[in-house]
């Protein structure tokens, strides 16, 4: 049985009078990938976002519910948000590096978070990032290049090692690889599988080759509801629900 990191509980979102999900009960595995699969608009992101609070800057967003990560609500008063989104690290669908180095994107998260007491320190963390991100080799003579020099596929590891640079226990991907070609996506997928071996990884994707490629686990989203989860070989190979079913088999999209 597999430790649990993440629990969501009846978790209902509004924007505004609009409700984006409904009732939404999960458990997010420790230590594995977790994909949310479903249509454009079916509250996939909405859920992921709710996970570190992300939807706390858009306005007239409320969530009702309770998502815990190690049993801890992260909705309770008084969390330190800053710290949580520490905890829960994020890569976005555009690779977005700051308009800095290469070696500043990644130094500047640890330093906001008081990670190091040394520049040799800071310099180990950054090689170490950059290592489990795969792109130590392609950056190691051009630490001070502009981390917005580099191919897009690069840029998306990039943010990915600066995730992992503040030491994170989950990262949450919002489809990842969608604005790369084949072969970067290719080498994320690589990547991913590498990465949780030690980090709990929940990720949206719009591709269902990749869910089942990378995921251990998956939970179909269909307008705001989530219709069915469990063991990704069942949802790929037996699913339960007849709206599963037609999704992955191209009925409705």
């Amino acid at each position: 049985m597999n430790e649990i990191k993440i629990t969501a509980k009846n978790v209902n979102v509004f924007y505004g009078d609009k409700q984006a999900l409904k009732d939404i009960s999960i458990d997010i595995p420790a230590r594995q990938v977790t994909a949310l699969i479903g249509p454009s608009g079916c509250g996939k992101s909405t859920f992921l976002r709710s996970i570190n609070r992300m939807n706390d800057v858009i306005d007239g967003c409320r969530l009702e519910g309770e998502i815990k990560l190690d049993s801890e609500d992260i909705y309770a008063r008084g969390i330190d948000v800053v710290h949580l989104r520490a905890r829960i690290g994020m890569v976005f669908q555009k690779p977005n590096p700051f308009p800095k180095s290469i070696y500043d994107n990644i130094a500047y998260g640890p330093k906001i978070h008081g990670l190091t007491t040394s520049s040799a320190e800071m310099d180990d963390l950054v090689m170490g990032a950059l290592e489990k991100a795969g792109l130590i080799d392609e950056v190691r003579d051009r630490l001070d290049s502009p981390g917005t020099g580099l191919s897009g596929g690069q840029q998306q590891r990039l943010c990915i090692a600066r995730a992992i640079a503040v030491e994170p226990e989950v990262i949450l991907m919002d489809e990842p690889c969608s604005a790369l070609d084949p072969i970067a996506t290719a080498r994320i997928e690589e990547l991913i599988d590498e990465l949780k071996e030690n980090y709990t990884i929940v990720m949206v994707t719009h591709s269902m080759q990749q869910a089942a490629r990378v995921s251990q686990k998956t939970a179909f989203f269909h307008m705001g509801e989530l219709v069915e989860q469990g063991a990704t070989e069942d949802i790929f190979t037996r699913p339960q629900d007849e709206r599963t079913q037609a999704y992955i088999t191209g009925r409705i999209g």
